[in-house]
């Protein structure tokens, strides 16, 4: 049997292909504006680098922007040695993993019971806590350092992993609360007509579909950890228990290195943290990314 063609004489529009993939100048405007700020925040980073491999000599004949003439290592090596580093390597790493691990457990505790407990007054204990966070570390000092002076903590890497786990978990709680007040009903009533206690349905309900939000703040919470300097500065006197940020401030208080010296401690501070950003990067991007998308 002949198929017919039925014509209506109505040409169909024809859409180019990348019609939708073609950028606007609105969209060239904001990549060259990110692309300059990305210059500018990598600047600093490209100036450690090139001067950590400089000698003090090279470095007062040539300036800091200028390449090394020959790959000197001495700096690093004697900030390795001065300070002890694979040490204050492991006290940070110590110290940001396990406030890391301890805040976001607790801060999905605090949001579970605020977020979807809906215990009575949630939202002035939210307000609460987010008021708290806001506090400036300088207030906190003397009445902290009071406090572990009397029970004996001071000078102990304890004290720092308590009052950092405390600082980082009110920020993950405000947080997660807000994430948890939006959780599906219909997955906590299922739950609960199949006789799931509060706590399976927190472990087999809320934490695998909150994975990734969770994810992102551990990597945060060790970052920002790693990154503390005055808490640490305060509490850390000993030099067994000093991080390696405190470790980098000591020495150059002290008049004990010079400016490639000082670039070289820099980038050793820098590369775990950088390491460690490397690894998750992943991770990072999956839970960002799974925050997004409802």
């Amino acid at each position: 049997m002949a198929t017919e063609l039925v014509t209506t004489g109505r040409r169909a529009p024809i859409r180019r292909a990348g019609s939708k993939n073609r950028k606007t100048a609105g969209d060239w405007v904001v990549l060259a504006v990110a692309i300059i700020i990305g210059f500018f925040i990598a600047v600093p980073f490209l100036m450690i680098l090139i001067n950590s491999f400089k000698s003090p000599e090279d470095y007062n004949m040539s300036g800091p922007l200028a390449l090394p003439t020959e790959i000197y290592t001495d700096g690093l090596v004697a900030f390795w040695e001065r300070v002890n580093f694979p040490e204050k390597l492991w006290n940070s790493i110590y110290i940001s993993g396990l406030v890391a691990v301890f805040a976001v457990l607790i801060s999905m505790f605090n949001a579970f019971a605020l977020g979807i407990g809906r215990i009575k007054g949630r939202t002035w204990i939210v307000v609460l806590i987010l008021l708290a966070n806001m506090l400036p570390q300088e207030v906190l000092l003397y009445p902290l350092y009071f406090m572990f002076k009397q029970i004996g903590l001071y000078d102990s890497q304890w004290a720092v992993i308590i009052i950092f786990t405390v600082i980082q978990s009110a920020f993950g709680t405000y947080l997660l609360a807000s994430v948890y007040g939006t959780f599906p009903k219909e997955l906590l009533e299922a739950a609960s007509l199949d006789g799931a206690s509060r706590w399976r349905i927190l472990w087999t309900v809320v934490f695998p579909i909150s994975r990734p939000t969770l994810s992102v703040l551990l990597i945060f919470f060790f970052i920002w950890t790693w990154n503390e300097f005055l808490i640490p500065l305060t509490f850390l006197i000993s030099n067994a228990t000093q991080t390696v940020p405190v470790a980098i401030t000591v020495l150059q208080g002290d008049r004990l290195m010079d400016v490639t010296t000082t670039s070289a401690s820099a980038l050793l501070g820098l590369i775990p943290t950088l390491i460690f950003f490397l690894i998750f990067q992943r991770t990072l991007t999956r839970g960002i990314t799974a925050g997004a998308v409802k």
